[in-house]
């Protein structure tokens, strides 16, 4: 189902949490143990590089790179989506027919040569009578 570009959540960018393992936030990457403790200012200088830097490269990459990578991804699922419609589902359904004539014929083969031979044993081990000896 197409979405309409205008109706875009422009907040919620991840709704399914796709990308949840890419998260890089500075509590999740950078933290002092009790004991071991840089000046405050350097902290927070710390902190506000780090996001500024991490902001600023990732717009200047989706820049550079995002509708590229959209081109390329749109035609990698699309060339991936004919190949499964055109190419390899009627080749599946075209195996699965001739197996099945296949299997027919196998069964039918089987059949013809190991039945009368089953049945013949099964004819002579059919008389066979187990007793038990009372002595």
């Amino acid at each position: 189902m197409a979405v309409d570009p205008e109706s875009l959540d422009m907040e919620m960018r991840d709704p399914n949490n796709l990308n949840e393992h890419v998260r890089a936030l500075w509590e999740d990457l950078i933290g002092e143990p009790t004991g071991t403790h840089s000046m405050d200012g350097v902290w927070r200088c710390s902190y506000k590089c780090f996001n500024s830097c991490k902001a600023c490269c990732y717009k200047v990459l989706t820049v550079l790179c995002a509708v590229p990578a959209s081109i390329y991804w749109g035609c990698c699922f699309a060339m991936a989506s004919f190949d499964m419609i055109w190419c390899t589902t009627p080749c599946i359904k075209m195996y699965l027919m001739q197996f099945g004539a296949c299997k027919l014929l196998y069964g039918t083969l089987v059949r013809m040569c190991c039945d009368p031979c089953c049945e013949s044993v099964g004819r002579c081990l059919s008389d066979i009578r187990v007793t038990q000896n009372k002595e």
